[in-house]
């Protein structure tokens, strides 16, 4: 596969070369060079990774809600027409008792958004995880840390026994409640419109006990006295809620596994998109106002546009 020449470009830049090469929107087909060159293709995207899962609880120690997965958006993205590239949805961070983890990537090309963070387990001393999104703290744990530009950290754990909230794509998760037993609620999940309706995705998981979603598809963190967390929103990259336990030789609980990601592209309506080789579940549900929408929600593999 040749090397990827691609492009991203603010408002401003885009508007210069639409100037320049005679476009009017921005998702035409452009030709350049003389003699067969290569044909540009301008693409808008959304890309979301898997979000982490909520920590599992044992004994009387709870668990942080899982982080989303990291959360990007973009215009005036340059590739060639008839080349293949690269898809990868990243799977939600799967959760059982005794296990918790990170989100997977998901990635378009040379662009890749961070799956999402897992909830800490305070009781073996499991931190909460990195990611798009950082995961919730527990007990005294701090939350794990987000990713620039494409989600927030996890809410930190305190002295109750409560878990922290896990970041989500629009705003860091809250810490537990110091004073009572409540679990910290997950970040709220971003806004987009790529789809031509405002959707909210990627929201942080609930911490153990009964911490709150956030806003997007974030799961509940597990109710007292003992529960599993609630399983983030598929192709959301929304995250897991924290599990909750209830005293000595309670548990293990699992939390909440994360939501799967989503590639969600918009492009001219003279374009056609394929999966040489398949591995891929592919959504066009029709054209309109000169453009086609393709969300993929499955698998890796290539796609190209003729």
């Amino acid at each position: 596969m040749r090397d990827i020449k691609n492009k991203l470009t603010s408002g401003k830049n885009t508007s210069n070369i639409q100037a320049r090469k005679g476009k009017s929107f921005g998702y035409q087909v452009l030709g350049f060079g003389a003699g067969g060159g290569k044909t540009v293709i301008e693409l808008e995207y959304l890309i979301i990774a898997g979000g982490g899962s909520g920590g599992f609880a044992f004994n009387s120690l709870t668990a942080g809600g899982g982080g989303a997965g990291g959360h990007q958006t973009a215009s005036g993205f340059e590739l060639f027409a008839g080349d293949p590239y690269t898809v990868t949805i990243g799977a939600g961070g799967a959760a059982a008792p005794g296990t918790t983890a990170n989100g997977a990537n998901s990635v378009l090309a040379t662009v890749t958004s961070t799956g999402g963070g897992k909830g800490a387990t305070a009781a073996f001393g499991i931190p909460a995880g990195a990611g798009g999104s950082g995961g919730g703290g527990a007990q005294t744990a701090a939350g794990g840390n987000g990713t620039p530009g494409q989600g927030n950290d996890g809410g930190d754990g305190t002295l109750n026994d409560g878990g922290g909230g896990g970041g989500g794509a629009g705003s860091a998760g809250t810490p537990n409640n110091p004073s009572s037993t409540a679990g910290g609620a997950g970040g709220a999940g971003a806004a987009n419109s790529i789809t031509g309706s405002s959707v909210t995705r990627a929201g942080g998981g609930g911490g153990a006990k009964s911490g709150a979603g956030g806003s997007g598809g974030g799961g509940t963190g597990g109710a007292a006295p003992a529960q599993v967390g609630v399983t983030g929103t598929a192709n959301t990259g929304s995250a897991g809620g924290g599990g909750s336990a209830n005293g000595p030789g309670s548990g293990p609980f699992a939390g909440g596994s994360g939501g799967s990601g989503i590639v969600i592209i918009k492009y001219s309506d003279a374009l056609t998109i394929s999966n040489p080789g398949g591995g891929l579940t592919i959504s066009t549900p029709g054209a309109g106002g000169g453009f086609k929408i393709s969300s993929v929600t499955a698998g890796t593999g290539l796609v190209q546009w003729n």
